[in-house]
């Protein structure tokens, strides 16, 4: 039997949730997609691990834990974007901006993972929450452009803890939570949530 696939990565607060399932009910109208993630699957991922066995999800664990030394942060997000040919695009997402925290947050796990077999990634760093996948072929009713246009509003939110989620294709949600890692509460002056 083939081992589950599992990520790392930030999961994004129940209000934030709910904002970007609204955003996906709207963009239904729009445009067609065969994947529409549940909303409590929605998140930041900072790392896909692919299938990965039991015994090595462990070590996984235990390398991460430094990770609990960094500070929280607050991330913003919003935006409309894609990945592809902007006439079909293969993702649909709301952009993450790049800051100071989640690029470190980012380097320490893909430098933890390197000494576990997993080769660090070679193209720049681009976070962002997908709201859509995999183009069913039918052709949009409104462009990419317009509609980014019309979901440009930007949030901020703290980033206090990450998770390793176990993935279950069949069901839905279908990330499951296999470990969490808080990180160091210090001053979040300014932050929203």
């Amino acid at each position: 039997m083939a081992s589950p696939h599992y990520f790392i990565a930030i999961p994004i607060p129940p209000s934030f949730q709910s904002l970007f399932s609204t955003w996906q009910k709207q963009l239904r109208e729009h445009v067609s997609y065969k994947q529409w993630p549940h909303q409590e699957d929605l998140h930041i991922t900072l790392k896909f691990l692919g299938p990965v066995a039991d015994t090595k999800i462990q070590s996984v664990t235990e390398l991460l834990k430094p990770i609990e030394k960094i500070n929280a942060f607050s991330v913003k997000v919003g935006n409309l974007g894609s990945f592809g040919n902007q006439i079909n695009p293969r993702v649909l997402w709301a952009g993450v901006e790049v800051n100071k925290g989640l690029l470190e947050l980012y380097n320490k796990v893909e430098e933890a993972l390197s000494h576990v077999g997993f080769s660090k990634e070679n193209r720049p760093y681009r976070p962002h929450i997908t709201l859509a996948k995999k183009w069913t072929g039918v052709p949009f009713k409104t462009s990419i452009d317009e509609l980014a246009e019309k979901f440009k509003e930007k949030y901020a939110f703290d980033v206090d803890h990450v998770v390793i989620y176990k993935i279950h294709p069949e069901k839905s949600p279908k990330y499951e939570e296999i470990a969490i890692f808080k990180l160091k509460r210090g001053d979040l002056a300014g932050s929203i949530n």
